[in-house]
């Protein structure tokens, strides 16, 4: 119990400061993306095509504080971040933290999904590859994941979005509810419904990193001299993937579903896109075609704690679990 006190404790607070770092380096880095942007925010807020004269730009300047010199607007953003106030969204006209906070659950549901579904099946699919080892099965699942490693994210959206909701009509086109009905209306059916396909896409895309790597660890295991000696006694393939195999395979593979956070989350903003689902990755891409700042930080921040929160967790699995990560200890 001390040990993983301890371990906890060496994880954590470097964790702590090297996220701080990040948020603050995440932070300058997406505010120079803005800045260096051809999109003008004003053109995003009253329209390209309105005819607004001059004065009426330079009042829609003053309001949202794009009149000042870009290294004030940022100190005086972050400044506000500070007090918990990410301010307001010129495309949405609401608090950026409101429009976050209401798109987060879809974002999170549709991710959630796509992450356990890419676990369960790149698991399943590297396990059937390794103990098939250089048979069809292992041949076939090391292309299939070969191809969907290469394949853009928005590619196979669109693939799936062509032949089961466009061609086959067995799911909608897009959104996360049907056309036309209040949120308090729709029921849970429909709105797994409406995941189904971008959670499946998003899963697709994650799937052959963790297959491909459980793979070889299920080769490395078998191949291993107390599975060798197991298999000398008698012991079936079966008995042997049970007993030896997933035990020594699995934390590997969680570690790696973990550390995926940073992938999920950008395939998540194409297969929003691609699906119209309702998300963060939606809001974000439309924060940056309108040039709306405040949004487009605030998302750039959300994410950046969210990729860091995913390999902080792998970290601390690995440290609690894995007896070789110890702190030195002559007596211990």
């Amino acid at each position: 119990m001390k040990l993983k006190n301890k371990v906890l404790q060496k994880l954590i607070v470097p964790s702590f400061l090297r996220m701080v770092t990040l948020l603050v380096a995440m932070s300058v880095i997406a505010f120079a993306l803005v800045m260096s942007s051809p999109v003008d925010p004003i053109d995003g807020f009253v329209g390209s095509e309105s005819n607004v004269s001059q004065e009426q730009r330079d009042n829609v300047a003053r309001y949202w504080g794009l009149d000042k010199p870009p290294a004030e607007r940022f100190l005086i953003w972050a400044g506000h971040v500070l007090q918990g106030d990410m301010g307001i969204s010129s495309t949405y006209r609401l608090p950026v933290t409101q429009v976050i906070g209401e798109r987060v659950k879809a974002s999170l549901a549709l991710m959630g999904v796509a992450w356990v579904l890419s676990g369960v099946l790149g698991f399943v699919l590297g396990i059937l590859a390794g103990v098939n080892r250089g048979r069809l099965p292992d041949r076939f699942i090391k292309t299939f994941c070969l191809a969907l490693s290469s394949a853009p994210t928005f590619w196979i959206g669109l693939l799936i979005l062509m032949v089961f909701a466009v061609n086959l009509q067995w799911f909608p086109i897009g959104l996360a509810a049907p056309i036309g009905k209040l949120a308090s209306e729709v029921t849970l059916g429909e709105r797994i419904h409406h995941l189904i396909l971008p959670a499946f896409t998003l899963s697709i895309v994650g799937v052959a990193n963790i297959a491909l790597h459980t793979r070889q660890k299920m080769i490395d295991v078998l191949e291993s001299e107390y599975v060798l000696f197991a298999r000398a006694r008698g012991e079936s393939t079966y008995s042997i993937v049970k007993r030896h195999g997933i035990r020594n395979i699995m934390l590997p593979a969680i570690t790696l579903q973990f550390a995926s956070f940073s992938e999920l989350f950008g395939g998540s903003v194409l297969a929003e896109q691609v699906f119209t689902y309702p998300g963060l990755g939606n809001a974000v891409t439309q924060a940056g075609l309108r040039g709306d700042v405040p949004l487009f930080l605030g998302i750039a921040l959300f994410s950046a704690v969210f990729v860091f929160t995913g390999n902080l967790m792998a970290n601390l699995i690995y440290g609690i679990v894995d007896p070789h990560i110890k702190e030195a200890n002559p007596h211990g």
